[in-house]
């Protein structure tokens, strides 16, 4: 941990200069209380850093939310261990390719018998809201269940006992994304009226006790859930399909199911604030958590110590080291298969700017976030499912 000043904490020992800078400008700002803590995987982000922990008085700056409302990860360990698992690893992950839409804009092409009750369970809380989600993306419904693009992923992964766990990553898709854009624009607005200056125009911030700001918070904690949701109907698809492959049926011994780019109150340091966590885990003292690496490397089980000085946080993942275009620029397909030995995926050169070298170290980050979070299992990947 290192104390760059009494606003700012870092736990990166990985730390870029226009990172720093970054987090420096989001820490001055004056609500901002008791300091912004950055995690282990910092990196640069919109508006503020991409594993960040920023605490607020009165007000929420929705870009420190970040675009993908909710995002995050779920888990289940299977009573399976890798010995008795089909050696035939392709045809599982096709199965989940075609069970799962993949990528960007992709959506289901009905409501899914299983996801009916969680549309449903949506809709009810929408009009609770007081809003309607399709203002935002028309046939919404149909994004539930689907996994879209860029770091997400659906992986069979192993523990050290070689118990086998289903993992995946995702959030709100593109209904969250719309959430999320016209909030930053609503504060973005709401600045230039009020000639508010800000570091970074992407630093907007809505006012409680404001209409805004109350819409905000509605249509947030929608999104939040719709995430949520959203990872739970794909792991049962999942589990469907492992289950056909292995042609017997799924005991879960655990499931957990945790946000990375959320917001909650929560009271530190003797104050009630809204907690913006964009790219880290809630890390509470026993809260089980998931951190995963890059495709190809190592992906953790941990449990929260409830380190007050990083608002009981953790990292969500390894960060990045290189943007999606100096990725594909410094890297190639052969060595992306050459980082893949042994794992089953799809060789593809849309995948090349997700190459575990353009990540931090995984072992790295999890050795700077030895006061966050205890490792209770550290897994390796069997197979893995992108979308381009």
């Amino acid at each position: 941990m290192e104390t760059i000043n009494s606003r700012l904490i870092n736990w990166a020992s990985i730390l870029d200069a226009k990172t720093r800078e970054q987090a420096l400008a989001t820490s001055r700002l004056p609500f901002i209380y008791p300091h912004l803590a950055l995690m282990p995987d910092a990196h640069l982000g919109k508006g503020a850093t991409v594993g960040s922990v920023i605490p607020t008085l009165g007000a929420i700056i929705p870009a420190a939310v970040g675009v993908d409302i909710g995002c995050g990860m779920i888990a289940v360990r299977t009573q399976y261990s890798v010995k008795e698992l089909p050696r035939d690893r392709k045809r599982l992950r096709e199965a989940i390719e075609r069970a799962i839409p993949l990528s960007a804009g992709h959506n289901n092409r009905k409501v899914a018998a299983t996801a009916a009750p969680r549309i449903a369970e949506l809709e009810k809380l929408a009009a609770q809201a007081g809003f309607n989600p399709a203002q935002y993306t028309g046939k919404w419904e149909l994004q539930l269940g689907s996994l879209g693009s860029g770091n997400h992923f659906i992986e069979v992964c192993a523990d050290e006992t070689d118990a086998v766990w289903l993992f995946l990553h995702s959030g709100s898709r593109g209904v969250g994304n719309r959430i999320a854009q016209h909030h930053i624009k609503v504060a973005q607005g709401v600045a230039r009226q009020k000639r508010v200056t800000l570091p970074d125009p992407d630093l907007a911030y809505l006012e409680e006790d404001t209409p805004e700001f109350t819409r905000y918070i509605k249509e947030l904690r929608w999104a939040q859930h719709f995430a949520l949701l959203n990872r739970e109907e794909m792991m049962d698809r999942v589990i469907r399909q492992f289950s056909e492959w292995v042609d017997g049926r799924v005991k879960e011994r655990e499931r957990i199911n945790c946000h990375h780019n959320f917001t909650q109150q929560e009271t530190h340091y003797g104050k009630s604030v809204w907690v913006s966590r964009k790219g880290a885990i809630r890390a509470e003292a026993g809260d089980p958590g998931l951190i995963p690496g890059s495709m190809g490397t190592a992906s953790y089980v941990v449990e929260g110590l409830g380190n007050a000085v990083s608002l009981n946080s953790s990292p969500h993942g390894a960060g990045r080291e290189y943007s999606r275009t100096a990725a594909r620029k410094a890297f190639s397909l052969a060595e992306l298969k050459e980082a893949m030995q042994g794992i089953e995926f799809r060789a593809t050169e849309a995948f090349v700017d997700e190459i575990p070298a353009a990540y931090k170290p995984i072992d790295q980050v999890m050795r700077d976030a030895e006061d966050l979070v205890k490792v209770r299992h550290r897994l390796r990947q069997l197979i893995n499912v992108k979308g381009d």
